[in-house]
């Protein structure tokens, strides 16, 4: 049993394909099939389902592969104490982070990490929470950048900061008289809503009474992926959004006069880095911590006054 053996059987699993596992861990297609074949005969069991497709492991497979991510997980943790010896932080640091967060945060952390840390190859995709989490799990990823809690005891969270939810509102609407709101405000507002699948969502919903509201005709007529558009549909169809205040930071003047916030306490969502309880690579995810903390505004680190919104409505 080597260590390469168990990288093709935990690729494998990840990609439930042999061909795309070939791929991925850079070696020709029979070359992994015979290295998995040894490993098994070795073994005394078939750790891989082949007749069905996408292949699938075997019960005794779910078990010996669990444990192969775990002896590898260990194994990695080798090169970390020999950086730390060293007092270098390099290698791969892959990041998911969900799409509500990354346009407003990432690009001057990117920079800044990039400069301080120019040997580590920082690779970084745009994901929901569910993916993210899965590939943490999957080791694809070996951090997150997403909205905590969320209740998953395979999941550790660092929360890093605390974001303001803003309502951007319709000169047409009669809440663009109003300085300040009220969550229930917005309760009869047309309301323009993120896809399912976003926790943004969920959150947002919570904020406005979503059960309160459900049942009024025309209150959500129309979802979008992206937080640019609810805007743009707020200024051409008239109605409400909630926006994370981090993406509301380069607005003009014009723009700015159609946010208000919330009274006191401040609905907010939790911003984490998460990882699994075994993550490798302390070092590298705990100085993008320090560069994400260098970005936010220092009110953001606080949570006092403010009221965390979870996102199951």
């Amino acid at each position: 049993m080597t260590l390469v053996q168990l990288e093709y059987i935990v690729a494998v699993d990840t990609y439930r394909s042999f061909v795309a596992a070939a791929e991925k861990c850079f070696v020709t297609q029979p070359t992994l099939s015979m290295q998995i074949q040894k490993l098994e005969e070795s073994l005394g069991v078939k750790i891989f389902d082949r007749s069905r497709q996408p292949v699938v492991p075997t019960e005794v497979g779910i078990k010996i592969i669990e444990q192969a991510r775990v002896v590898l997980m260990e194994s990695k943790k080798i090169n970390e104490i020999l950086q730390e010896k060293k007092g270098e932080i390099e290698g791969e640091l892959r990041v998911g982070v969900i799409p509500t967060v990354a346009p407003y945060l990432l690009p001057d952390v990117i920079t800044a990490f990039l400069k301080k840390y120019p040997k580590v190859k920082l690779q970084i995709w745009e994901y929901t929470t569910e993916r993210i989490v899965q590939e943490l799990k999957q080791g694809i990823l070996d951090c997150g950048i997403l909205s905590t809690p969320l209740t998953d005891n395979n999941i550790v969270e660092k929360p890093i900061f605390y974001e303001t939810f803003v309502a951007y509102v319709s000169e047409k609407s009669d809440l663009f008289q109003k300085k300040i709101l009220s969550t229930e405000d917005i309760a009869d507002e047309k309301l323009w809503l993120l896809n399912e699948g976003h926790c943004m969502r969920g959150q947002v919903l919570n904020i406005c009474n979503y059960k309160h509201n459900y049942g009024l005709e025309g209150t959500f007529e129309y979802n979008t992926g992206s937080v640019e558009t609810l805007k743009r549909m707020v200024d051409i169809n008239s109605g409400v959004t909630i926006l994370p205040e981090l993406s509301i930071v380069n607005y003009n003047e014009d723009e700015l006069s159609h946010v208000r916030y919330f009274k006191s306490p401040e609905p907010v969502r939790e911003i984490s880095v998460v990882t699994t309880q075994n993550f490798v690579k302390k070092q590298a995810v705990s100085t993008l911590i320090n560069e994400i903390l260098e970005i936010v505004p220092e009110r953001f680190k606080s949570k006092k006054k403010k009221e965390v919104m979870g996102f199951d409505v």
